[in-house]
């Protein structure tokens, strides 16, 4: 039987990473894009993920030339690493696939540079991978999922709602305005002073506090699209915690339900915006018979338990599968990376050596700024 295998390596925020994957291509050779996904013939041979939390908690968030030189300083190591716990060497691979953006230009930059040495050297092809199809594909990686499906993609620095058609394929129905889910997380987090990273300090504190004490917004619930803001109920927690402090009242019991009702708020925007994805998406595909298409959130906000709760029930009531990769594969890794390189290299689909390493990069090319957005949600 005849497989592909795969060096990933990821290096686009503040987690220098490196694995080895391995998959079958037996029954995907004419037409890989339609397949299901691993089905179990994947097989990850290593995946090593070196944080960088360490470096940039003192800041409370990262410092692009921090994590840069971070992973000029462990990158190789952690590429020999993988290579040995495979038990292979860098001829065994059949290509070698990198994240070349988006992500911070620094850190993209040492792993395009590292991936195209490696690539010239060996005589192996170059795959530059989208960090976000890495997301977007990472279920494919552990289970069964055939195209289209739903993806609900949240990390801190992106948030939106793409139809999964294919490889490559994607068409985006809704994006943040402003903030990503994840940024709100971390600023509320330094807001309340709870510690780095944000997302598991919030978390944490949520789990100790009651919602409903205090009335934070739920931005465009109800709207007649599929986007997001979050800029505004980040203001709203940064007054609430102004007025607590000014009136000394911001004691552990009301970061708690501080954090508490911001979690809710999350979930209920999440849950509204993904609602309407879900009749967007249905409305576009069609499916027949007892299948059920499929839900699937990716991206780092999507370890937070209670807001993939949320999602599962969710999906439940909209009878869709829901999908969500375990938590480690959430987080930033290599190995999504190399099962998007599997995936691009399965379809002939590499790059040359003077591909470009890019701070923006969306998934869907042709979707324009979003009406009343900033920059930022005009590129993600």
């Amino acid at each position: 039987m005849a497989s592909v295998t795969i060096l990933g390596i990821e290096t686009s925020c503040d987690e220098t990473a490196a694995a080895i994957v391995r998959a079958d291509t037996a029954g995907n050779d004419a037409n890989p894009s339609a397949s299901n996904g691993a089905g179990g013939n994947e097989r990850i041979l290593s995946s090593l993920v070196l944080s960088q939390i360490d470096e940039h908690k003192l800041y409370g968030g990262v410092v692009p030339e921090i994590a840069a030189r971070a992973h000029m300083d462990h990158l190789d190591r952690l590429i020999e690493a993988a290579l040995e716990e495979a038990g292979i060497g860098i001829n065994d691979v059949d290509a070698v696939a990198a994240t070349a953006g988006p992500g911070l230009i620094g850190g993209v930059l040492v792993g395009v540079v590292t991936a195209k040495a490696l690539s010239l050297a060996a005589a192996k092809p170059f795959i530059a991978v989208n960090h976000l199809e890495g997301h977007a594909l990472s279920a494919r990686l552990v289970e069964d999922v055939a195209f289209p499906y739903l993806l609900l993609l949240i990390s801190g620095g992106h948030c939106q709602l793409l139809a999964v058609e294919g490889v490559g394929q994607y068409k985006r129905l809704g994006t943040t305005m402003d903030d990503a889910a994840g940024e709100a997380f971390d600023k509320t987090a330094k807001l309340m002073g709870l510690g780095y990273p944000g997302g598991p300090a919030v978390e944490k504190a949520a789990a100790r506090g009651r919602a409903g004490r205090f009335a934070l917004p739920r931005p465009l619930i109800r709207s007649d699209n599929c986007n997001f803001s979050f800029s505004g109920l980040k203001t709203a927690v940064r007054r609430q915690v102004e007025t607590l402090r000014a009136a000394g009242e911001l004691d552990g019991r009301a970061e708690a339900d501080l954090a508490a009702e911001f979690q809710a708020a999350i979930c209920d925007c999440l849950a509204d915006r993904s609602a309407r994805a879900m009749a967007v998406f249905r409305g576009a595909h069609e499916f027949s018979g007892p299948e059920k298409p499929a839900f699937v959130v990716a991206g780092g906000v999507a370890a937070n338990s209670a807001i993939k709760n949320r999602l599962q029930s969710l999906a439940s009531e909209e009878s869709f599968r829901f999908v969500a990769p375990p938590v480690w594969l959430c987080t930033d890794n290599a190995a999504m990376i190399a099962w998007a390189g599997i995936e691009r290299f399965q379809l002939g689909l590499t790059d040359p050596l003077d591909a470009p390493a890019r701070a923006r990069w969306p998934l869907d090319e042709t979707s324009g700024p979003v009406v009343g957005s900033g920059r930022r949600g005009a590129k993600v």
